[in-house]
This record gives C-alpha cells, sequence and structure tokens, in this order.
C-alpha cells in the first residue's frame, strides 16, 4: 500500500500533503495532551510492532503492494484515532527516508491511507461494535479488517485520479488482496487486544470495554 514516488503527480502529491499535515498537527495536539510519560514506552512498542509487519510485503498487479497496517490496534489500544496517526506517520518517515518503503513525495496520500482513514475507521467501527458484541474481541477483528480494507481502496481511487491505473482495476486488485489480508491484520489487532487486557489491562485507554 505505500504508494512510491512518481506514482502521483506533484500538484496532486500537494494536495494530499496539505491534508496529511492537518491530521499531523491535530495528531501532535492528541500527542501533547494524551502522551504521559508512562504511554510512551507502549507508543514505542507499537511503533516497533507496525513498523515489523508492514515489513511483510506481497506484490500487487499494477506496481503497489500489499501488507498488514496496524492502524487500528494503535488507536484502539491509545484511545484516540490520533494515536494511528501519530504512530503511522513515525513509522512512513522511517520506512521512507531510511528504507525506500514509499515515496517522499507522496508520503502525505500514504498518511492518509494508512493512519488517518486507517485510524478513523479502526477506531470508530470498534467504538460502533461494542455495544452488539459486549466483548472487544470480535470488534477488534473487524476493526482491523475495516480498516485495511477500506484503506486499500482509497488507494486505488488515489491511483486512478492519478491516471497510474483503471479505477477498476485497481478497485478488484487492492480490495480483493487487502480483504484477504485483512483477515491477518483482524486476527492479529484482536490477539493483540486479548494478551493486553489479560496481562496489562491498566495500558488500555478504553478500559470500560474490558472484561473483569
Amino acid at each position: 500500500m505505500h504508494i512510491p514516488d512518481a506514482f502521483i503527480p506533484l500538484p496532486q502529491a500537494a494536495v494530499y500533503w496539505i491534508i496529511a499535515l492537518v491530521f499531523i498537527a491535530l495528531a501532535l495536539r492528541w500527542a501533547r495532551r494524551e502522551l504521559s510519560e508512562e504511554k510512551i514506552p507502549l507508543v514505542a512498542i507499537l511503533a516497533a510492532g507496525i513498523f515489523a509487519i508492514q515489513a511483510v510485503n506481497v506484490p500487487i498487479p499494477w506496481g503497489t503492494s500489499g501488507h498488514m497496517m496496524g492502524a487500528a490496534l494503535a488507536a484502539i489500544v491509545l484511545g484516540s484515532p490520533f494515536a494511528a496517526v501519530f504512530i503511522l506517520t513515525l513509522v512512513l518517515i522511517v520506512q521512507g527516508v531510511l528504507f525506500g518503503d514509499g515515496g517522499l513525495t507522496v508520503m502525505g496520500a500514504n498518511i492518509i491511507n494508512m493512519g488517518v482513514i486507517g485510524g478513523f475507521v479502526g477506531y470508530y467501527s470498534y467504538r460502533g461494535l461494542l455495544p452488539v458484541f459486549k466483548s472487544p474481541y470480535a470488534p477488534a477483528f473487524i476493526a482491523g479488517w475495516l480498516s485495511l480494507f477500506v484503506a486499500s481502496l482509497a488507494c486505488a481511487v488515489e491511483m486512478a485520479l492519478a491516471g497510474t491505473f483503471p479505477l477498476e482495476l485497481g478497485l478488484l486488485s487492492m480490495g480483493l488482496y487487502h480483504a484477504i489480508i485483512g483477515i491477518i491484520e483482524g486476527g492479529i489487532t484482536a490477539i493483540a487486544i486479548y494478551l493486553i487486557t489479560t496481562a496489562r489491562p491498566d495500558i488500555m485507554a478504553e478500559r470500560e470495554v474490558v472484561p473483569a
């Protein structure tokens, strides 16, 4: 899902950067307000884990790739979609600058897809499903799957607007691959929430949904 440089014309890339910078600013405001000294190690662990799972790339036709994302997990554990924007931005900067994974001119689009869309879809689908399931694990699975799937469709639309590949083929390729990969994403999200709520429920921001 990491879009490389030159896949999006610079004027379009600039628009995505402007949108991304707005959310980055809001994420930094969240970090200043919410990140206590005790939470910083948790943020580091989540960032390292997300970096690791994103390193497993599956090539997808038309020049991009599929991989897990981790945005829903970050948002759920820290209790805000802006936590996902914050962490995913850090991860994407390291990947793009140090490892060449994802372009620099198009990093705004990558932040929007994985951090903003992934974080907001993951967090609010999780919160919306909690009253239905009365347990955090099924909502976490669905939230993880849905965050990845919707973000992949957004990437396909951006590629179509850029003229990189046709919309129908992009939606089919990105959607199909990430619908499958999303099962792993959802499973990792649910298992991680289970392990955290079992071993250290005190670090969960959403304490009211942790089973007694």
